[in-house]
């Protein structure tokens, strides 16, 4: 690549950027390619896993939702190290690309090994290579504004996060799809061969990208030091809240998957009749996410701030109230399968409404939180800790998952008793975030522009 053909500044002008469509081009793609080999992920480990001999290996219930959780948790640890290399060495336009390549690697693993080996390769390449660029693609959106078209912002973001979801919305169906009637190989091809076409779509916009240059090594020295670690402390206090919604948010990719296999799937629809593959019902959430961040800036928040001033940190609040109450549909839903009952997945419906309503307040918010209030020498690294509160979020599911099992399999919180426990963490993380937050005290940067106190 041609440095001198580099754009190091953001433009003046208040026109979006015009790097900002290959950044989202990229990101559908690239979700697609993750979220749909997530999407069937647990029931791989359940129903398909093989051993070395062609015959079936599978893990038992709580094992794949603790090894998904564990998978989750690496891939949101790692960006540190992504975040390392593009901040202080490479630039983040060449870490993602490069690291693209090898999360490409990790589908080809997935696609051609159905064995724990397999597996295990292949999980291990995509929370390198997905893990390292997710600091910097979120960063790069900042990257490319402002003082003149810092306005625009939030509207990026907003497309931004639509990407993430439009790409969920179409390979959440379809895999489950390809893994049924065409096998594993296909199931983790196709999201690898779109993953491919990520990267092909990132570098045909190299030249239109704001490219801010990698200090090099006073990265570490500028931004480990007492003024940085302040910065650090004070944004990771709120993120340890954040955490938490991640834990319960996360469960939809894994024990509500499961909780849907023991449901009646059977839906009639216009006269037709069908059956919803159990990964599948977690498209509901990319549909009531594309609904919702229309709907809550433009409806939602407007109406509250005419009885209660919102700004970024009560947004957050709310989102856990939200979130925790979703968990208590998933524990009547439990509730009934325990009873012996074979509820309707109608039921799951709800609960991924009021989720996804949290994971506005929450997630959106928090990934512009993350971006505004770093200083502009710490971008990546700030965006690592929004990253790590998912990981963390993981964590904490995968452990709960390894301390309630019993000797003999059972589970210290059987039935709806695991989603009561859930719901109840993230009302009292809601109530402590709600006093923390009142004395955080927000400052806002952008690349070319000294922090504004709102």
């Amino acid at each position: 690549m041609d440095d001198k053909k580099l754009i190091t500044a953001p433009l003046k002008t208040d026109k979006m950027p015009p790097g900002i469509p290959y950044i989202v081009g990229n990101e559908a793609a690239e979700r697609f390619s993750f979220y749909g080999m997530r999407a069937i992920l647990v029931v791989f480990m359940t129903q398909y896993l093989m051993n070395s001999s062609g015959q079936l290996d599978v893990m038992s219930e709580r094992e794949a939702a603790e090894n998904y959780h564990l998978f989750l948790s690496l891939n949101y640890f790692l960006p540190v190290f992504g975040a390392i290399l593009a901040d202080a060495f490479w630039g983040k336009y060449r870490t993602i690309f490069w690291l693209s390549l090898v999360y490409c690697g990790g589908h080809l693993a997935l696609a051609i090994d159905d064995t724990r080996l397999g597996l295990g390769i292949g999980l291990t390449l995509i929370a390198i290579g997905s893990g390292g660029i997710k600091p910097c693609v979120s960063a790069n959106v900042g990257d490319q504004f402002g003082a003149s078209n810092q306005h625009q912002l939030s509207k990026a973001f907003s497309w931004f996060y639509f990407a993430i979801n439009a790409g969920s919305m179409i390979s959440i169906p379809l895999t489950p799809v390809l893994l049924k009637y065409a096998g594993p190989g296909w199931a983790f091809g196709v999201p690898g061969i779109l993953m491919g076409i990520a990267a092909v779509i990132f570098w045909m916009g190299r030249y239109k990208f704001v490219h801010i240059p990698p200090p090099g090594r006073s990265f570490f020295r500028d931004n480990f030091n007492r003024e940085g670690l302040t910065i650090i402390g004070r944004i990771a206090v709120i993120y340890v809240f954040v955490a938490i919604f991640w834990s319960l948010w996360d469960q939809s990719g894994g024990e509500w998957v499961l909780q849907a296999e023991k449901m009646d799937r059977q839906v009639s629809l216009f006269g037709w009749n069908f059956e919803i593959l159990s990964s599948q019902i977690q498209t509901l959430n990319s549909v009531f996410i594309l609904v919702g961040i229309v709907f809550c800036p433009y409806v939602l928040y407007p109406f509250i701030n005419r009885f209660y001033r919102l700004n970024e940190l009560r947004k957050m609040g709310i989102g856990l109230v939200v979130t925790a109450a979703s968990f208590l549909i998933s524990a009547w839903i439990e509730s009934r399968i325990t009873a012996g009952l074979k509820p309707s997945i109608a039921w799951q419906v709800p609960a991924y409404a009021l989720l996804s309503l949290g994971e506005v307040m929450v997630s959106v918010t928090s990934l512009e939180f993350a971006y505004t209030q770093a200083p502009k020498r710490m971008k990546s690294i700030i965006m690592v800790l929004y990253l790590w509160a998912i990981s963390a979020g993981n964590l904490i599911t995968a452990l709960v998952h390894k301390f309630i099992a019993n000797e003999d399999g059972s589970s210290k919180l059987p039935g709806a008793t695991f989603y009561v426990f859930f719901s109840a963490l993230c009302f009292v993380t809601a109530i402590v975030y709600a006093f923390v937050a009142k004395f955080y005290k927000e400052k806002t940067f952008l690349q070319d522009e000294a922090p504004a106190n709102p």
